[in-house]
């Protein structure tokens, strides 16, 4: 892992402040900071995930998170979900956008960790061959995943048993990454995949596969967060003022992205987070990045904990996991403020 700071230009800046300076959509303003207690560190360091751009509204943050007051944004560089969880559990990384699944895993292990808000509904994608019409039928064939404790290996598994399937026995698992699963399918040596952004856009401009799952559109699935916005238990214990700044700079980019996709596709592209303006624009089209203000976080936890729990991959119940691993109350204070 390595950081990397947030360098804007002075157009982006100027766009950004413009944004933040509109009262109804985007909040407050220098009146409120002026009263708010100060920050206890003026440094925020965020996740940066090279193989998912769902979470881009904390890519594109950077002077959000200096209008509330940081003078230093940084960026610790991930290649994957155990390597975000890893930075977040040690510090490394004080705040992210983060798949609830994972956390829930992680707060069932221990991780020092607490969720407190939601980010965005929506980004995942069951991929399958023609053979296949419904989750029902994948009993009897092969999925790849990168690993059984990978999310695309969580979901599924939550997934299959949902249907009534057996996720030990009644499919089998290859595991390999998301490229590699990619030609894979395409030469139909697997029967699905599940796929988040960008390989979701890929698989669709390549004409690989099917869709049989979107989790922005079948229910339950698209009544509930499936990233939410999570801290370093310390850094949030330590430094509520800025943890409360910084929550409110990411719920903002988050309505940012939503009002116009095509600005803040580019941007990404500009600085690095995102390789084709395509893809990330459609991921920003599609992504549900407005559900923070009607999606309940906690019903969200809830959801995915009682699954793993039925399915026995969890040991603490839905409600140990919610009284320990989240702390609403900066949420509570935003969704007023911001007029939610």
């Amino acid at each position: 892992m390595n950081n990397q700071r947030d360098h804007w230009s002075r157009r982006e800046f100027l766009t950004t402040a413009a944004f933040a300076a509109t009262g109804t959509l985007l909040g407050t303003g220098s009146e409120l900071l002026a009263a708010e207690p100060p920050l206890e560190t003026k440094r925020i360091r965020l996740v940066q995930r090279s193989d998912a751009i769902c979470i881009s509204p904390q890519y594109v943050a950077g002077e959000l998170l200096r209008a509330e007051g940081f003078t230093e944004v940084e960026y610790v560089k991930t290649s994957g979900g155990n390597e975000a969880e890893k930075a977040l559990a040690s510090g490394e990384a004080n705040l992210s956008m983060h798949f609830a699944v994972r956390l829930i895993l992680g707060l069932d292990a221990g991780d020092p960790i607490v969720i407190i808000g939601g980010g965005h509904a929506g980004c995942y994608e069951l991929f399958a061959s023609s053979s296949v019409r419904a989750i029902r039928d994948l009993k009897g064939k092969t999925v790849a995943v990168p690993g059984r404790s990978s999310t695309p290996g969580l979901l599924l598994r939550i997934m299959l048993a949902h249907v009534g399937l057996d996720p030990q026995k009644d499919v089998k698992w290859v595991e390999s990454d998301a490229s590699e699963q990619v030609r894979l399918l395409a030469e139909g040596k697997i029967d699905a995949l599940l796929a988040f952004p960008p390989t979701t856009q890929e698989l669709r401009a390549k004409k690989i596969g099917h869709v049989i799952f979107n989790s922005m559109m079948d229910k339950p699935w698209s009544q509930y967060f499936c990233c939410v916005i999570v801290g370093n238990r310390e850094f949030v214990h330590q430094n509520p003022a800025a943890t409360k700044r910084a929550l409110r700079a990411l719920l903002k980019a988050n309505d940012m992205t939503a009002r116009e996709p095509e600005r803040w596709a580019r941007i990404l592209v500009e600085k690095g987070f995102a390789k084709n303006y395509d893809y990330a624009l459609q991921t920003m089209r599609e992504m549900n990045y407005g559900a923070w203000r009607n999606f309940d976080a906690e019903d969200t936890l809830r959801f995915y904990a009682l699954r793993m729990h039925e399915a026995g991959m969890i040991k603490n119940s839905p409600q140990k996991i919610i009284a320990q691993g989240t702390d609403w109350r900066f949420l509570k204070e935003l969704k007023k403020e911001l007029k939610a």
